[in-house]
């Protein structure tokens, strides 16, 4: 759930660019002749990663869990580890993220990939529910079964990009034995010996292109040497249906799109998983977001729906802040 956490690119490194998870990926690394291999083994992990967590794949691991009936599961360790993730983001956001928004997601019409969203037109009913909550699913890591109360669907979507950022910078820096930075769809995790100066980063409302500056909002540039970044957004992933402008951040309080004060909320943390998790939770908890994540220690940067900008304490600004 994320937007607008733009990796730009150092003079001594090389970059690769291309679409998987339905989202871009962008690969950026140290050493330039190490590109072509490091980019064949993402691809590989996300490949992996899609076959076991997509909500879209009627063939996927987490699509089968839909057809369980509330009995425990072996699910592999790869799915067994994205749902480990997704728990604990629900439980150190108090719920704010939640994996059981499924459903809610479904009726909303965000229901396959998003440009087949888009293009769909048939109304929604909005209905107030709540989710069914995250405590209603049982991960036992001993024997690596779920279960999953019958008609309850997970969705990943707040978490699982961001942990296969995590796992895929991990994975090529100890491989590769170079700096290494992952971006999938803003969510940016990195590893390895950073560049000089650090990892430079765009934020910005809207994702664009590395080489263009962001045609509104307000942008600023961060140096980054280790850990995640990432910028949750309800000015991304919109869409209408039947005359209600709708968004993919949904409050687990009510099943419907959030209602925020901010627009987008950016978070530095020790794992991308972690910065994702915090800045998606600070739109659902709304106002006061600010000193939860000061009291959380996590540096942070919140734009409101009138583009002022926000920070808490240690949000790492390598350059001034701009307006487009």
């Amino acid at each position: 759930m994320t937007t607008g956490s733009t990796p730009l690119r150092p003079r001594t490194t090389a970059a690769a660019e291309w679409r998987a998870l339905g989202t871009t990926v962008r690969l950026v690394v140290t050493d330039p002749a190490l590109l072509e291999s490091c980019d064949l083994l993402l691809a590989r992990h996300l490949a992996e990663v899609d076959a076991s967590c997509s909500r879209f794949r009627a063939d996927s691991e987490l699509a089968a869990l839909d057809t369980t009936a509330g009995r425990p599961v072996r699910v592999s360790p790869l799915l067994a580890e994205a749902l480990a993730v997704a728990l604990r983001a629900a439980e150190t956001t108090g719920g704010a993220v939640d994996p059981t928004v499924g459903s809610a997601m479904d009726a909303l019409g965000y229901d396959r990939d998003f440009t087949l969203v888009r293009e769909d037109d048939r109304p929604v009913r909005l209905t107030l529910r709540r989710t069914p909550g995250w405590r209603t699913v049982r991960l036992d890591p001993a024997t690596g079964t779920v279960t999953v109360p019958e008609g309850v669907r997970l969705d990943l979507g707040a978490t699982a990009k961001a942990w296969a950022a995590d796992r895929a910078a991990a994975l090529l820096a100890t491989t590769a034995g170079c700096g290494v930075l992952v971006s999938l769809g803003g969510d940016t995790a990195v590893a390895g010996e950073p560049p000089a100066g650090g990892w430079q980063i765009r934020v910005q409302d809207v994702t664009g292109p590395v080489g263009d500056l962001p045609p509104q909002g307000p942008y600023a540039t961060v140096g980054l040497r280790g850990g995640g970044l990432a910028t949750s957004g309800t000015t991304a992933r919109r869409w209408r249906r039947g005359g209600h402008e709708l968004h993919h951040i949904v409050d687990p309080r009510t099943g419907l799109p959030v209602r925020s004060p901010w627009r987008t909320v950016s978070v530095a943390a020790a794992t991308c998983a972690d910065a994702n998790a915090a800045s998606t939770a600070a739109l659902v908890k709304g106002t006061g977001a600010e000193t939860w994540l000061t009291r959380l220690g996590l540096p942070a940067r919140l734009v409101t729906r009138n583009g002022t900008v926000v920070t808490t304490p240690g949000w790492p600004t390598a350059g001034r802040e701009a307006a487009a």
